[in-house]
């Protein structure tokens, strides 16, 4: 048996989930700036961790995180394949921690009817508040919209050089 917990397997012996996964991570995270954004375990145990962190995230972050949940699995009863990577630039907003560490930057908004809403991200509690900048085109001046969680699919930060 390996991992830090000897109990650990004992308890999860029958079948690799997401829960299982999740509790990993977060037990190796505790505290820290680092946070869980995503944990997916499908067919053939492949798990794919997707880690944030509010100042940025390293590759040694994912290191350190694969090797505590692969010291806490046993291959030889239940095998899988594990990949452990940063949220990554261009990828959607998942988690409040997300939005809140990108207040102030540009982002993208796709609302349900397929529109998309660009501007900066001033506020994220329950609802995004996004700062649209003036359109001449459309004879409108600066302003703030605001978004619920049911308006729209996806937020991503807009790269900009």
């Amino acid at each position: 048996m390996r991992g830090s917990n000897p109990l650990f397997f004992l308890r999860y012996k029958k079948m690799i989930t997401q829960e299982i996964i999740k509790n990993l991570v977060n037990d190796k995270l505790g505290d820290s700036p680092l946070f869980l954004v995503d944990v997916q375990v499908g067919t053939g145990n492949k798990i794919l961790v997707e880690l944030d962190g509010d100042q940025g995230i390293g590759i040694d972050d994912c290191v350190a995180v694969s090797r505590h949940i692969e010291g806490n699995l046993d291959r030889e009863t239940e095998d899988f394949e594990l990949s452990v990577t940063s949220a990554g630039l261009g990828k959607p907003l998942k988690v409040q921690r997300q939005f809140l560490k990108n207040i102030g930057r540009q982002v993208i908004v796709k609302k349900n009817d397929g529109t998309l809403v660009e501007g900066v991200l001033k506020e994220a509690t329950e609802n995004l508040i996004i700062s649209l900048p003036a359109s001449k085109k459309k004879k409108l001046p600066e302003r703030d919209v605001q978004l619920a969680p049911s308006e729209f699919t996806e937020v991503k930060v807009k790269i900009v050089f």
